[in-house]
């Protein structure tokens, strides 16, 4: 078997640990009652974790890469290669989430108001939206309060590593650094920093992009923060 591709590996330590927000899309896809599509789905965090409660899922995301990971995790899944703003499938869905930050990486409100139309047409009538939001502000130490503790994974002998070393607001958006460090079996270490911006949108305000995009905005539900992440809102609504 072929190592991961570095993007699975970094999407792995950087998101495969977190699980908050996993019994809130287990409870609205047992309510759904009918297909979920996974917006942004990854290596399958969330996909997989559904598919394994019995739910029917598909599986959409640009990265072709974490893509294949996620099919090997759980060949279950129907996984589709494609950009959430542009995507066109042969059916509908009952219930379409975008876990974690995605409606924040999409740059700004045209980005946001693609994603709406495409999910729009996907969802059947009466059907729910259901898209997750950080609030990155809450990330920005104050004073001299140290970061957090690194996201850690060990893979066949190698060993990685990734912290957020810093968090600032840029051009009205939130930018985090982090810093990734790959060790060897042999204890070489590889070193680089990335950077992550996320746009700064409030509840109110994508609620009137929902509604413009011919949503009805039904409620805010809360994913409490842990000790190794900022809390979020997931906002529901219907079509």
């Amino acid at each position: 078997m072929s190592a991961p591709a570095p993007s699975v590996t970094w999407h792995d330590v950087e998101h495969g640990g977190y699980d908050a927000d996993l019994p809130l899309w287990r409870e609205l896809a047992g309510a759904a009652g009918g297909p979920v599509l996974d917006l942004g789905a990854g290596t399958g965090r969330v996909a997989v974790d559904l598919a394994a409660h019995g739910h029917d899922v598909v599986a959409l995301d640009r990265d072709p890469e974490l893509l294949a990971a996620l099919a090997d995790r759980s060949p279950a899944v129907r996984t589709v290669t494609a950009d959430v703003r542009a995507f066109e499938l042969d059916t509908t869905f009952s219930l379409v989430i975008a876990p974690m930050q995605l409606v924040q990486i999409l740059g700004g409100h045209g980005g946001r108001a693609a994603l709406l139309e495409r999910v729009h047409a996907h969802l059947a009538e009466g059907g729910l939206f259901a898209p997750a939001f950080a609030r990155p502000l809450d990330a920005i130490p104050e004073g001299d309060a140290s970061p957090p503790l690194p996201d850690m994974l060990e893979r066949d002998g190698w060993v990685f590593s990734s912290q957020p070393v810093a968090v600032r607001e840029r051009n009205g958006q939130v930018v985090v650094t982090r810093r990734r460090q790959a060790v060897s079996p042999a204890g070489e270490l590889n070193e680089d920093t990335v950077e992550i911006p996320l746009d700064v949108v409030g509840v109110e305000e994508f609620a009137e992009e929902l509604a413009g995009a011919g949503f009805t905005a039904l409620s805010a539900r809360e994913v409490p923060e842990t000790e190794d992440h900022i809390g979020s809102v997931v906002v529901t609504c219907r079509r």
